[in-house]
C-alpha cells in the first residue's frame, strides 16, 4: 500500500488510534476534572485490572496525551495540557447523542443532572453554571462575544476588583470559546476561565460534589453571583 502524500496523515491516524479504545477514553474523560489521579484510581474508574490500566496509560503517556509523576509508590497521571483537555472535551461533545443516553439508575440520573448543572471542564467552569457566568459577563460588557471571545477593559478591571490574577504571557490565550457539550453553546475558557474557576474554588464560592467533575454553588457563592453579575445559581 502506498504511503499517504499528506504529511500530517500518519500523526492524525496515530492520535485517532490512541483514542479508539473505551478504557483509554474513560481515563481521559475522568481526567477532565483537572486533577491528577493515581493509576489505581483510573483502573477502578474504568473497571479494568490495574495491569490492564497500566498498559493503556503507558500508551497515552507515550502519545503525549498524559503526563505522569511518581511520588513514592504512587504513579499520578493528568492531562498533558489545556490543549489536550480541549481536544477531549470537544470530541466528547461531538460524540454525545442528541438528548444524551437515558440513565439506568436514580444515582446515574442524579450524577448526570449534577454534571449538566455545573462542572469543571479541565480547569474552567462548564454546564449551565459556566453558560450563566459567560452570558452575564457579556450582558454587563465584561466580555465581547461578537467576534470570538475577548475581555473588555471593564472585564479586566472586574477581574482585578475580584482579586483574581490573570497572569501574563505564555502561549495560552487569555480567553477562549469552549463548546459546552451539554448546553451546546460556548462558555468561557482560556487563562481567564481557569483563573476564575480556581479562585471560585479557593474562595468557597463553589465546591466539588464527591470526587468527580460536578460542582455546586455555595451559599456564599450565590451571594457573590447576585452581587457581581446579577444572576442566580443554576437550579
Amino acid at each position: 500500500m502506498a504511503a499517504s502524500k499528506e504529511p500530517g496523515a500518519p500523526r492524525l491516524a496515530a492520535l485517532a488510534a490512541l483514542l479508539a479504545d473505551e478504557t483509554r477514553a474513560a481515563c481521559l474523560l475522568a481526567l477532565l476534572d483537572g486533577r491528577a489521579w493515581t493509576a489505581g484510581e483510573l483502573a477502578r474508574h474504568a473497571g479494568v485490572a490495574p495491569s490492564t490500566a497500566s498498559e493503556h496509560l503507558g500508551k497515552l503517556v507515550a502519545g503525549g496525551l498524559l503526563a505522569e509523576e511518581r511520588q513514592g509508590r504512587h504513579r499520578y497521571l493528568r492531562l498533558a495540557d489545556a490543549q489536550v483537555a480541549q481536544l477531549v472535551e470537544s470530541l466528547a461533545g461531538y460524540a454525545a447523542p442528541d438528548g444524551g443516553e437515558r440513565p439506568r439508575t436514580l444515582g446515574a440520573a442524579s450524577a448526570r443532572d449534577a454534571m449538566a448543572r455545573g462542572r469543571t471542564c479541565y480547569d474552567h467552569l462548564a454546564g449551565r453554571l459556566g453558560i450563566t457566568l459567560t452570558d452575564a459577563m457579556a450582558e454587563r460588557g465584561l466580555l465581547r462575544v461578537d467576534a470570538g471571545f475577548a475581555l473588555t477593559d471593564a472585564g479586566l478591571s472586574w477581574f482585578r476588583g475580584l482579586g483574581v490574577p490573570l497572569g501574563g504571557g505564555g502561549r495560552r490565550p487569555l480567553v477562549r470559546r469552549c463548546l459546552d457539550w451539554t448546553e451546546r453553546r460556548p462558555h468561557l475558557a482560556g487563562a481567564a476561565g481557569a483563573a476564575l474557576c480556581g479562585h471560585a474554588l479557593a474562595a468557597g464560592w463553589i465546591e466539588r460534589i464527591g470526587s468527580g467533575r460536578a460542582v455546586r454553588v455555595t451559599t456564599l457563592g450565590a451571594r457573590v453571583l447576585r452581587a457581581e453579575l446579577g444572576v442566580s445559581a443554576p437550579d
